[in-house]
């Protein structure tokens, strides 16, 4: 992050993570579009993992090159069989109702959070989509607030450390806010399944981006 040591990136990114997901989550709260249950499922698993994530961090350098090409081919991968399932289910309401198995995806998925700060919002989306049945604007806003526990607790295990930028911190809330309010917005409007296709194609967008990234950075 444009040009910070690796622990100070990823604490800040976390940091700013979690301040636009407590501006948001509130809003899907006050909707009804956050599935608590569900919601406890993931933090079954993710909050463990993002801590260690999080301290391994502190103590272990990271090899940006690698996890950027496996962060990368697991969002297309999993983006892309999403959109098999969107073709093959036509007009049904979602793919399946698993979400007993979300603790042991959400575990790596919340290690990945904490030791790199990114994947929380692209790999629990996918992995609602991919394991319940619920709406769009549920698999949002259900997400959102487990990102928000996740960025939480693995921003203050760097804030701890130390490893925050506040002046970029602030810089980059000035206009995150903005954007995850009109963001919310335009969730609220926007129908179900064409939601759930936009969701699809800017994760497979995101993947391909990342595993670029893993070439060049």
């Amino acid at each position: 992050m444009l040009g910070r040591q690796a622990q100070v990136a990823v604490g800040t990114a976390l940091s700013f993570a979690a301040i636009i997901d407590l501006f948001v989550v509130p809003i899907y709260m006050i909707r009804r579009q956050v599935h608590f249950r569900t919601l406890g499922w993931m933090l079954i698993g993710g909050v463990p993992g993002v801590i260690v994530g999080g301290l391994f961090l502190r103590h272990v350098a990271i090899n940006s090159h690698l996890l950027y090409l496996i962060l990368g081919t697991t969002i297309v991968g999993a983006a892309g069989l999403n959109i098999y399932r969107l073709l093959r289910l036509g007009n049904a309401g979602g793919a399946g109702s698993r979400a007993h198995l979300l603790p042991f995806v959400l575990l790596p998925v919340g290690a990945e959070v904490g030791f790199t700060s990114a994947g929380a919002g692209a790999l629990g989306s996918l992995a609602l989509l991919g394991l319940t049945r619920l709406s769009a604007a549920q698999v949002v806003g259900t997400d959102l607030a487990n990102a928000l526990a996740l960025t939480t607790i693995g921003g203050g295990i760097q804030l701890l450390a130390g490893n925050c930028d506040i002046p970029l911190l602030t810089k980059l809330l000035s206009g995150g806010i903005f954007g995850a309010l009109a963001g919310s917005t335009l969730a609220m409007r926007v129908p179900s399944r064409p939601l759930k296709w936009a969701l699809a194609i800017w994760l497979t967008g995101l993947g391909i981006q990342l595993f670029v990234r893993g070439f060049v950075t």
